[in-house]
């Protein structure tokens, strides 16, 4: 037991081991990663705000705003126009536009003007009208000027693939020396897309809204806040539109140096503390699915159907829910999530200050946490039992859970994958380990006791281990043997075929009846069984049970002998003897061969027992010391004796059956009878030879006339024959 349970620590030390490397840097676990992800979802998903937030509003280039302005991309005209609107009407806080312009706008009549002009026309009305319409047609000119002077911060793209650089490029926030810049885990972009000229020059503030940090399932869990172009830090469009809206505050980097290890662990924006993982990355606090904040369509807003109410002092951002347009985004809370809400999102979780992050010390904590989880797991899951370990399993994940939940809601990330498949882990182990056990036990069991004991008591064993032993003991038990009457007559009646079906229908309901009553086979000796109840496993009820089942074997004899006429062969009935007291119990024979039984003087009086039941006409015989373990029935007291091979003699009793089932009449009888041997044993011949013949003479019973016969004529012989003097009633029998 001891080298069993030192094997499992073993394993579920491994296991501990594994959990505690994977969690480290130190090697990467993909199944580990997808369920971190998935129960982070959930984790997610059961906190989030829910509500829908005003501070941030959507214009939306929704279908309708296709439909009534035409198809995207909108001329720039329009777009100033709608700049105009947004600041001038609505008198919004701050403008956001999550899209990048790349290209001029050109639009076909300038360009038509512009190839006029080449032809040097000399006419004054001409050259004063084609100045008019090129003002009206540049749209990009237009636009720019919308924009100039206000809150508006523009879109860009960065490309971690391709070398190119289209247009210009802000300064950046803010640099850091190229030997400190490689040793980052900083998306660091080769290449941008960004504004043109007379756009970019317009403003002051631009954004990117590309992500090189998708997960692996392609869902939008971590955003970056910022990335590393040569040397300089860019802000992504939610950090720069944050930064207009608070006015314009400064940046200020956390960046912390140990070793070879450099990494960006906040950034602070004016008051506001923004966390950020390694890769400068934030966790999406997601309010919840689509519509967390309110959209208006643009067409709306450019035709003033719109309450002011519902956009002054408020951060917009032009975006679209069109699907035609292909910024839809797969996230944790919605598979089909507007990409420009993932950064009103980022945007209000700044300014709430509930960005999610995991600490510098997170990950010393996590190995801690797997240690003393795996430890407690490990030492106390092996005292206890399988419904004991499940209880103790569940509220280790329970609290582990609640621990984990009370953490994040106050914005602080710690793994929940590693700890928890630990504590399953182990949990499996110990139940599939006591499973393994429990079965090689069984296994152990059934080959040890399986032809000796029932299923039933074998199933008792195998959960009572230390109480199994095939060594020589010593105890208090009770015997039964039950031998067929005029056996030699019945085999000489039938054929070998015949006897030998005739045995194992007889023999096989009553070693059914023995297992019932929790016997154990001790050996079939031809056409006698022999079996002990109190081993192996102790049963302070051994007595009480053995006589039971000698009981409903006599009435199983019964049932049987319609069975046995109809098929010609002869009335079968038995004999049955009891003893209990102390016996020699064990597994006993030779190198050769060995057989589970009991010996000692005990069983031998049993099987003596046994014998005197021709003898005495009745079919079940115990001695005084079956009937004194086993009150619970209704005795005859036949005789005291002394048996072949004993000096001391012994009360033998007819188990007439259970308390409950013996009528008055036959209560009476009984008592008529035990007064009468009294009278026997104090040589009152007369007296008890008349109860004696008054009992013959009752019509009632004739079972026991046998009994009644062989004490007339003891009296008979006794009145002829006194007996010596000082005589105490014993007869010793010369046969077995």
């Amino acid at each position: 037991m001891i080298f069993q349970r030192s094997k499992k620590n073993i394993l579920n030390f491994c296991i501990i081991l594994y959990i505690f490397i994977s969690t480290t840097p130190l090697i990467e676990v993909p199944i580990l990663n997808t369920v971190e992800m998935f129960i982070s979802d959930v984790r997610l998903k059961m906190t989030m705000p829910e509500g829908v937030d005003n501070r941030v509003v959507i214009a939306d280039i929704d279908e309708a705003s296709i439909r009534e302005l035409g198809r995207w991309p909108w001329n720039r005209a329009i777009l100033a126009e709608f700049v105009d609107t947004m600041f001038d009407h609505y008198q919004i806080k701050v403008l956001g536009f999550d899209v990048v312009f790349s290209e001029p706008d050109d639009v076909s009549g300038f360009m038509v003007l512009e190839q006029l002009d080449s032809l040097q026309i000399d006419d004054e009305q001409y050259l004063a009208t084609s100045e008019k319409l090129k003002q009206q047609l540049a749209y990009d000119k237009i636009f720019s000027a919308s924009i100039k002077g206000r809150n508006i911060v523009l879109g860009m793209v960065f490309d971690q693939a391709n070398p190119d650089e289209v247009n210009d490029l802000k300064q950046p926030i803010t640099t850091i020396e190229a030997t400190l810049a490689e040793k980052t885990f900083v998306a660091k972009p080769i290449g941008y897309t960004g504004n043109i000229d007379i756009l970019h020059q317009a403003t002051d503030s631009v954004g990117f809204f590309d992500n090189p940090n998708i997960s692996e399932d392609g869902l939008y869990r971590k955003v970056p806040l910022f990335q590393l172009y040569q040397n300089g830090f860019h802000p992504s469009l939610a950090l720069a539109i944050t930064r207009k809206a608070i006015g314009d505050q400064d940046y200020y980097f956390n960046i912390q140096k140990t070793g070879q290890y450099v990494a960006i662990e906040q950034v602070q924006l004016g008051s506001l503390i923004i966390p950020v993982d390694k890769t400068g990355s934030v966790i999406v606090p997601y309010r919840g699915g689509e519509g967390s904040f309110p959209y208006i369509s643009v067409k709306d807003i450019m035709n003033k159907r719109v309450a002011k109410d519902a956009l002054k002092d408020r951060i917009v951002i032009l975006g679209t829910s069109a699907p035609g347009l292909q910024d839809i985004r797969a996230t944790p809370v919605d598979s089909a999530l507007p990409g420009v809400e993932v950064h009103a999102n980022i945007i209000t979780g700044i300014l709430d200050q509930r960005i999610p992050y995991q600490p510098s010390y997170a990950l010393g904590v996590e190995l801690t946490i797997i240690i003393i989880l795996g430890l407690l797991m490990m030492v106390v899951c092996n005292y206890l039992s399988p419904i004991m370990t499940m209880l103790f399993t569940s509220t280790l994940i329970t609290v582990y859970l609640i621990l984990n939940l009370f953490l994040w809601q106050q914005g602080i990330v710690i793994f929940l994958a590693s700890p928890l498949l630990l504590i399953l882990m182990i949990f499996v182990v110990h139940m599939s380990w006591g499973f393994v056990a429990e079965n090689n036990t069984k296994n152990t069991v059934k080959k040890l006791f399986g032809q000796y004991v029932p299923p039933g008591l074998v199933d008792e064993m195998v959960n009572k281990p230390e109480w199994i032993t095939q060594e020589g003991q010593s105890r208090e038990l009770t015997v039964l043997f039950a031998d067929i009457r005029g056996f030699t007559s019945i085999s000489e009646r039938l054929s070998p075929q015949e006897l030998s079906e005739l045995l194992n229908l007889f023999l096989t309901p009553l070693t059914k009846v023995i297992y019932d009553e929790r016997g154990t086979i001790d050996k079939y000796i031809g056409d006698c069984i022999m079996s002990f109840w109190g081993a192996p496993l102790p049963d302070s009820r051994h007595a009480e049970q053995g006589v039971a089942a000698a009981l409903k074997m006599l009435e199983k004899v019964k049932h049987l002998q319609s069975s046995f006429s109809a098929r010609g062969w002869p009335e079968v009935n038995i004999g049955i003897g009891l003893n209990t007291g102390m016996m020699s119990v064990g597994n006993m024979g030779s190198e050769y061969r060995m057989a589970y039984t009991v010996l000692g003087d005990a069983v031998n009086l049993g099987a003596r027992v046994e014998g005197l039941t021709k003898q005495y006409g009745v079919a079940l015989i115990v001695t005084e010391y079956t009937k004194q373990a086993a009150p619970n029935f209704i005795y005859r007291k036949l005789d005291r004796v002394k048996v072949k091979g004993k000096v001391e003699a012994v009360n033998i009793y007819e188990v007439v059956n259970f308390i409950d089932l013996v009528t008055d009449e036959l209560k009476q009888e009984i008592d008529q009878f035990h007064l009468a041997y009294e009278l026997y044993c104090q040589q009152k011949w007369d007296e008890a030879a008349v109860i004696l013949n008054n009992l013959m003479s009752q019509p009632n019973d004739k079972s026991n006339i046998v009994l009644y016969q062989i004490y007339l004529q003891r009296i008979d012989d006794y009145k002829a024959s006194p007996p010596v003097k000082n005589w105490d009633g014993v007869y010793s029998h010369q046969t077995k």
